[in-house]
């Protein structure tokens, strides 16, 4: 199935980077839930820095093979300076090379109370 047939939007799971080539694993094992739950479903990770592909080579990568909307989930956990001002002016800067896309920047895993509740219960069993 072409990603232009799709109406889900593609997923990009964001993440920091690491030189490390383990570091990715748990990144890639997101990803690849999400394509046994959803096997029609464009997704894809990409690193702020030290890996690749970046954001912007990410999302430039989905739009050529048809996607026409992208939600961009950021795996932090808290709302640092990369998350504050980083991924805004990157999200910006990938809006206007590719106007005929929508991205949609998501609040990082840290935020959604799901997440920190899972932590919890994990820590606690």
């Amino acid at each position: 199935m072409a990603l232009s047939e799709l109406t889900a939007p593609a997923i990009i799971l964001l993440a920091h980077g690491s030189r490390d080539p383990q570091w990715r694993a748990p990144i890639e094992a997101v990803a690849a839930r999400i394509c046994a739950r959803e096997p029609g479903r464009a997704v894809c990770c990409a690193y702020l820095e030290l890996c690749s592909p970046s954001l912007p080579e990410a999302a430039t990568d989905l739009i050529a093979n048809g996607a026409r909307q992208i939600r961009v989930f950021p795996l932090f956990l808290g709302l640092g300076k990369h998350a504050r001002e980083d991924l805004p002016r990157l999200i910006d800067a990938i809006r206007a090379a590719h106007p005929g896309a929508t991205i949609e920047l998501l609040p990082t895993a840290g935020e959604y109370d799901q997440l920190t509740a899972l932590m919890a219960d994990i820590a606690l069993s």
